[in-house]
């Protein structure tokens, strides 16, 4: 800014005039810039209008009612509007299994940001025929729109389809027509490199050339790379599902219908199936819970007479994963294989180690699958490139073998029902092999979570056997042998017990009552007898087994040992603490003589002696024999052994016993966590240390944190065992002396006599245990005055007890 001493200065009166001719002026400079930018954004508007075509969708099906997705969208139009890319061409392709919602999305995409494009269009390109005319109809809707679009001028009805594309893409490549959004829908027949397929369609040739505007593919293959991939997977939401239920079938209700979400459910999330569901429904007066039994017993006639949804145009839950299939079969033949197997296993968890136990028992096709990891993965990607798989998320149970598998559940009833219409007794005999052939010994590395790899996969082969669609031979007998152990192992004892009942008759009738396979069942059928709380008929086994073993393989073989030391847990648990502490003791000293003091077996029976010095209060010897059992396992095993974790259950019982809180709630909470993730919360070992823990805050006054371990606990023994069984007695003793400490005294002599009348029926009037509740109750009748009863209940004890 320059100053000036007076107006008479020259030099003010020279910069006054000039800002005196600058305001007379204004006026008319102004009004100019203002007609330019008019004319600017006149031309710029004619340009934009002579690219403009009005918006539809006449060539697509949509659903009335779009549900969800609103992540996806957000991500479509960070991506297909970003700032970044104005200059470039921006690409999405949705990609993921057929009949997820990959149609339904990109429509929604196109409504929701209609206003952000000059023209948006809708292409067919399932193959190039259709591709090509839904040029044709761009050209007329250009036409219809752009009377100025002078690249379509040559265009006539005569003009082949090669020139009408050439015609459109000539328009869409005009430098100022860049605000355009094509959506190439149904791309499930790509064109790939090392692929030869005469029909395959290339959908280079049919974008246009300049590189700008908008596009977006809707594919059933991931291996389109064109663009900005985004999987469209399942809702995960169940209200999401219920919402499509309930405005595809009309009802209302739904939402809060229990048996809706039930359907839910079971169709997981996949859009193609809920809509299948509602369409269904809304023609028929049929409940929710009974479509869910047609669903289940009736699956393809269901499908077949659901009526056709208009928003799933050509597509019916039967049929959808047909062209999938076709393009797998001509691509890899063992992926297509593979695929037809899956339907014999469960729909989770497939991986490449189960399937190579029978790589030499199966057909010439499963022998190449599972020739080796390369083999095998080679075969699935096939599967997951068309969506109709997808690999797990690394989990620990990879540190003991691959990763594994799945595929959703309508698309594993489509294999059951349309690809494996005629059941193969033979392939169904083969995954019988496979899950049963691997089940692990008890002390093998991981064998823990093995097992509940398998646990899916048992139960579609045994629904198999009890349906009779698997061919019987010796080697089925076998394999429900190792399904009984399994089975036992994770508390699913009703079903064990079937299974070993029809092992050991098969054995019988062919190899005779006292062969040493007999005899093998024979024992585990006491093991699961014990399991049950059926101790007489488990002692009546294991005397059948140790004395069949004894005459067939000695007093010290390995076998015999070990019905020494499944007698030693009997007798504990009938209370014949002599004649368990000489079982024991065999067992014991036999497995250090045979396999030496750091075999699996040897410890194991170690931690049973611990136990039973626990019960005769030797504590000091408990201890020695706990530690021992403890060092053992973790040397050989690891910390997170289940073996290990009833090792630490049994240090923190004897130390809540010797009072010791600390190092008893140390060893209890390392248990139970350790349990709860190897077994899961409902396994009934992890109930025993829950129930264990109850006992722990009750004798240190924690009542409430008692109540809820005990409840959990008796809930979880209920489920498992059923209400009378042993374990859930106990539960229920401890429950009841818990309310008699609440003051709650008529609740405890509810529990008490219910668990009064389980003992004696079980173990009889004067087991220990028995009188253990008698006292109890008799505590109870005191303290609500009933001093009769309570003296009819002290005159069961012993004279010698009682003085």
């Amino acid at each position: 800014m320059v100053r000036f001493e007076s107006r008479g200065d020259g030099g003010y009166k020279t910069v006054s005039g000039h800002l005196q001719i600058m305001v007379r002026r204004a006026g008319d400079v102004v009004a100019s810039r203002w007609e330019e930018e008019g004319r600017v954004d006149a031309a710029r508007i004619n340009w934009e209008d002579s690219f403009s075509v009005g918006f539809s969708l006449a060539e697509v099906s949509e659903t009335e009612h779009f549900v969800a997705r609103q992540q996806e969208l957000a991500e479509m139009h960070a991506v297909l509007c970003s700032e970044d890319s104005d200059d470039g061409r921006r690409t999405v392709v949705l990609h993921g299994l057929g009949g997820i919602g990959k149609t339904q999305l990109a429509v929604a995409y196109a409504k929701q940001h209609k206003a952000d494009y000059s023209a948006v269009f809708w292409l067919n390109i399932k193959d190039e025929d259709a591709v090509k005319q839904s040029y044709v109809r761009m050209a007329n809707r250009i036409r219809q729109h752009c009377s100025a679009a002078s690249q379509l001028n040559s265009v006539t009805e005569t003009s082949g389809l090669d020139d009408v594309v050439a015609a459109v893409k000539q328009w869409l490549d005009h430098p100022k027509n860049t605000r355009w959004l094509m959506v190439f829908d149904n791309y499930d027949n790509p064109k790939l490199a090392n692929t030869p397929n005469p029909t395959a369609v290339d959908i280079r040739q049919f974008l246009p050339n300049a590189y700008h505007g908008s596009i977006v593919v809707t594919t059933r293959t991931s291996q389109v790379a064109i663009g900005h991939r985004i999987q469209v997977r399942k809702l995960e939401d169940v209200r999401d599902s219920l919402q499509i239920l309930c405005d595809a079938s009309r009802r209302k209700d739904a939402l809060n219908d229990p048996g809706a979400a039930a359907v839910a459910k079971v169709l997981d999330g996949l859009p193609l199936a809920l809509a299948t569901a509602g369409a269904y429904l809304d023609q028929v007066a049929t409940s929710f819970q009974d479509y869910l039994r047609l669903y289940k017993a009736s699956w393809l006639k269901l499908q077949q007479t659901t009526p056709e949804l208009s928003s799933y145009e050509d597509q019916q839950l039967y049929t959808t994963w047909q062209l999938s299939y076709d393009h797998i079969k001509r691509q890899n033949e063992l992926s297509a294989r593979l695929l037809q197997l899956w339907a014999y296993f469960d729909n989770q968890d497939l991986w490449f180690e189960l399937l190579r136990e029978q790589n030499s028992a199966g057909p010439e096709w499963f022998a190449r699958l599972t020739e080796d990891e390369l083999s095998f993965h080679q075969a699935i990607r096939v599967l997951c490139n068309h969506g109709l798989a997808e690999a797990d998320r690394p989990s620990e149970m990879d540190e003991i073998e691959s990763t594994g598998y799945s595929m959703h559940s309508c698309v594993h009833e489509w294999t059951t029902h349309v690809l494996n219409q005629e059941w193969s007794r033979e392939v169904a005999r083969l995954s019988l092999y496979c899950v049963s052939s691997h089940v692990p010994v008890i002390d093998a590395k991981g064998s823990w979570m093995t097992q509940r790899r398998l646990m899916q996969h048992a139960s579609r082969c045994w629904s198999s056997v009890k349906a009779g669609r698997v061919e019987e031979e010796s080697g089925l007998l076998v394999a429900l042998y190792n399904l009984g152990n399994l089975y036992s192992t994770l508390a699913k004892l009703e079903e064990a017990e079937q299974m070993f009942d029809w092992a050991l008759h098969g054995f019988q009738n062919i190899l005779g009552r006292n062969h040493i396979s007999t005899l093998g069942i024979v024992n585990s059928m006491g093991d699961l007898y014990t399991k049950q709380g059926k101790l007489m008929k488990a002692e009546k086994m294991y005397k059948r087994a140790l004395h069949g073993f004894e005459m067939a393989l000695g007093p010290n073989h390995t076998s015999t040992l070990n019905t020494f030391n499944c007698l030693g847990i009997l007798y504990r648990r009938l209370d014949k603490l002599g004649e368990a502490e000489e079982m024991y003791q065999r067992a014991l000293q036999g497995y250090k003589k045979a396999l030496g003091s750091g075999h699996m077996m040897t410890i194991n029976t170690a931690n049973n002696l611990g136990l039973l010095y626990f019960d005769q209060r030797r504590l000091g010897e408990a201890e020695e024999m706990y530690l021992l059992a403890l060092h053992g396992f973790e040397k050989a095993l690891g910390h997170n052994h289940p073996l290990i974790l009833n090792v630490v259950n049994n240090l923190g019982m004897l130390y809540a016993v010797q009072e010791k809180l600390g190092p008893a709630v140390e060893m209890y909470k390392r248990a139970l966590q350790g349990k709860e993730n190897a077994l899961g919360l409902d396994h009934t070992s992890t109930l025993g240390t829950v129930n264990n823990m109850g006992m722990l805050y009750a004798a240190h006054g924690c009542l409430n944190e008692a109540k809820e371990m005990y409840l959990r606990a008796l809930q979880g023994k209920e489920k498992a065992f059923g209400p009378d069984h042993m374990s859930t007695l106990g539960t229920v003793n401890n429950l009841g002396m818990l309310y008699a400490a609440h003051g709650r005294l008529v609740e405890a002599e509810e529990m008490l006599l219910r668990a009064l009348r389980g003992k004696e029926k079980v173990l009889g009037p004067d087991h220990t245990s028995t009188l253990n509740t008698v006292n109890n109750l008799t505590i109870i009748y005191k303290w609500m005055g009933r001093k009769s009863e309570a003296q009819q209940l002290y005159a069961r004890f012993p004279k010698s007890t009682a003085g």
